[in-house]
């Protein structure tokens, strides 16, 4: 019976052995293939909180400008301060807005600039508590202020999102009906889903001392949620920790092929990819990121009805160097 038992086993480990083989072996070959696509018809930036909380000179928004200008920038994401707990953020955090807006309108009249609102919810034993409706409200709140003072949107980056979470639903739909009345947009950022939508409840199963403590990967259905209450949705690609670039570029072009698919005839989508040393720099980079993102486009049986592209994260991470990098291979820009 052991020896029956053991030839099993060993078989066992032969055949998984055998499969990682041939899906390493395919994730290489494909990622040999150069992709056919560039660019897209949207891109964003996250930005650093300093442009809207200190003091510039005109030649340091000028020279923002032309960044946006020259990277085919159509939103970026201007961070204003955390959330307090109770969903507050104090005008002090945000008191040069006003400047750095109006440089905006002057000098890059055709880039949106949304009011980048973010904050560790409790589930990540974070101090915001989504489940309270007045901290909800208090939120909405922050957003009419933000949209007073002349932001073209806001942007939620509150994490962590799990697939069941209704609270931060309730807040998109409330929040997209305020923006919606003034003529502005709703943007918010998601970490990348599951690559099967069964792995959430399988984590969940395995691990049920509290929802904090398996991945907070949205689902599809929560995807298509989430997208019925917003006009963009920026997919947190990175940080895939992949050991080789064949695999990182996988991690892209798959992510890219399914959200495409799954939302991009119902808002746009921006596709993050890192400038920042990733836990794997050898593998997952800008270069990786982008031609991943790239084979996932070529992948689709039709581009999306909705503009889509790329999310730059971040703005204080990315050197000249990068950005050349971003217009050679993502725009076709050649210098």
């Amino acid at each position: 019976m052991i020896g029956k038992a053991l030839r099993c086993a060993v078989w066992a480990v032969a055949v998984l052995l055998g499969a990682l083989a041939v899906f390493f072996a395919q994730t290489w070959f494909a990622w040999q293939r150069e992709p056919r696509a560039y660019g897209g018809t949207a891109n964003a930036l996250w930005a650093r909180h300093q442009w809207a909380g200190e003091p510039h000179t005109e030649a340091g928004y000028r020279m923002l400008a032309q960044t946006l200008r020259a990277n085919d920038i159509t939103d970026v994401f201007f961070h204003v301060g955390p959330l307090d707990g109770d969903g507050r953020i104090p005008p002090s955090r945000y008191r040069h807005a006003g400047e750095l807006l109006a440089a905006m309108r002057r000098l890059a009249p055709g880039v949106r600039a949304q009011a980048y609102v973010g904050q560790v919810e409790r589930a990540g034993d974070g101090p915001l508590d989504l489940g309270d409706p007045g901290t909800r409200a208090r939120i909405l709140d922050t957003d009419r202020a933000l949209l007073a003072v002349g932001f073209a949107g806001i942007h939620y980056d509150i994490e962590p999102i799990y697939p069941d979470d209704h609270d931060f639903l309730d807040l998109l739909a409330r929040t997209h009906e305020l923006t919606r009345g003034r003529g502005r947009v709703l943007s918010a950022a998601l970490e990348q889903p599951p690559l099967a939508d069964w792995e959430a409840p399988v984590f969940r199963a395995l691990l049920p001392r509290g929802r904090n403590h398996y991945p907070p990967r949205p689902t599809g259905a929560y995807l298509r949620a989430v997208a019925r209450r917003v006009d963009q949705v920026a997919i947190m690609t990175y940080d895939s920790e992949a050991p080789t670039q064949a695999l990182a570029g996988w991690h892209f072009a798959r992510h890219t092929e399914r959200i495409l698919a799954l939302l991009g005839d119902r808002v746009t989508v921006f596709m993050g990819v890192p400038t920042y040393r990733t836990t794997t720099p050898w593998a997952e980079n800008l270069p990786t990121a982008l031609r991943g993102v790239r084979q996932g486009i070529d992948a689709l049986r039709r581009p999306p009805r909705r503009p889509y592209g790329v999310g730059v994260y971040a703005d204080w991470t990315t050197s000249a160097r990068d950005w050349a990098t971003y217009r050679r291979e993502w725009l076709e820009i050649r210098e």
